[in-house]
């Protein structure tokens, strides 16, 4: 066995390390066969050479994102060791989108938002797909800021299936936007992150940026503009492909949706679904898949989503076995 100590400079320790050495612990778990130790701002790593060896690599992974961006997380973690890196700190898409509020500089955070920046810069339509809190929407919208600033496009619209009011949309109080609002509210909760108050109610009211419902986009061209279909597993076939068809010339759009959260009646597909299998070799598109890893809420978002998806595949497991022993009785029947 061998040991090694590793000094850290020019970084707040209990920072790097997180509160009670979280991150440090997290760090141990994806070597158990080394022994990993932190005083002051001294390391010290035992174990063997080539374990070791690749731990010095993935840590200068980890110094290099934390003085990047000067804040670590377990899933920046988690991306760093399950990825080469190379994504995680490449300049292709780690530069600042936008300038928020306050002057807090909006970036991708992971791996996949990156792809997802790289994909965009690439193509003119781009599927963005994958659970909750990956920063799928978040990301879009910064992108979509982008453009408008840099003068690429003219307007943003951003719209969404108001599916969950259904029918009962009528019984809501007020006007029709009165109505909608509280379903197009995360793509408002994003621009407000972005744009100053004052100037995004008046980019609002004069059409520069534009957030309507899906049954809004019908019969129209949407051209000089950057587009951004939110929620789209919620959108039918049909209305998938009436948004898609609305592409002008020089149009970006941005499709993206949760297939794990289909709101739909029951047997009715998914226009999301169905554009991933018919459109993921048409030349121009781009599909990036966002997975838990890429989770930018609290820590707590990722293992619920892992819960619920062990979950599901034992409930699919379990009704598959019920559905074989179905049939074996009915052969046996016969």
């Amino acid at each position: 066995m061998t040991e090694k100590k590793i000094e850290i400079t020019g970084v707040n320790i209990a920072e790097l390390f997180g509160v009670n050495n979280a991150n440090l612990k997290h760090i141990r778990t994806f070597f158990p066969k080394l022994k990993i130790n932190a005083r002051g701002n001294e390391l010290t790593i035992a174990g063997d050479a080539e374990v070791m060896e690749e731990f010095e690599r993935k840590f200068e992974l980890i110094m290099a994102h934390f003085h990047q961006y000067n804040s670590l997380t377990e899933n920046n973690i988690d991306n760093l060791m399950l990825d080469d890196g190379s994504a995680m700190l490449s300049s292709d898409g780690s530069e600042t989108l936008v300038h928020g509020n306050g002057g807090v500089k909006i970036k991708a955070k992971t791996v996949n938002q990156r792809k997802l920046v790289q994909a965009v810069n690439k193509h003119d339509m781009v599927f963005a797909v994958g659970p909750a809190g990956t920063g799928k929407t978040y990301t879009a919208v910064a992108l979509a800021v982008r453009a408008l600033k840099a003068k690429e496009v003219k307007r943003i619209i951003l719209t969404r299936p108001a599916v969950e009011a259904g029918e009962n949309l009528g019984f809501l109080p007020g006007d029709l936007k009165e109505k909608l609002d509280p379903y197009l509210m995360p793509l408002y909760d994003a621009l407000r992150d972005m744009i100053p108050p004052e100037k995004l109610a008046d980019m609002i009211e004069y059409g520069i940026i534009e957030i309507a419902p899906l049954a809004f986009m019908r019969g129209r061209t949407l051209d000089k503009a950057f587009v951004i279909l939110d929620e789209s597993q919620n959108a039918t076939v049909m209305q998938m492909k009436m948004f898609l068809t609305r592409m002008g010339q020089t149009a970006q759009f941005v499709i993206t949706g949760d297939m794990s959260q289909v709101d739909l009646p029951h047997r009715q597909r998914s226009g999301l679904s169905y554009a991933l299998d018919i459109l993921g070799d048409v030349e121009g598109i781009g599909i990036v898949r966002l997975t838990q890893n890429d989770v930018i809420r609290h820590t707590i978002v990722k293992r619920i989503i892992d819960a619920f998806e062990k979950a599901e595949a034992i409930e699919k497991a379990e009704a598959a076995e019920r559905k074989e022993k179905r049939h074996s009785r009915d052969d046996n029947q016969k």
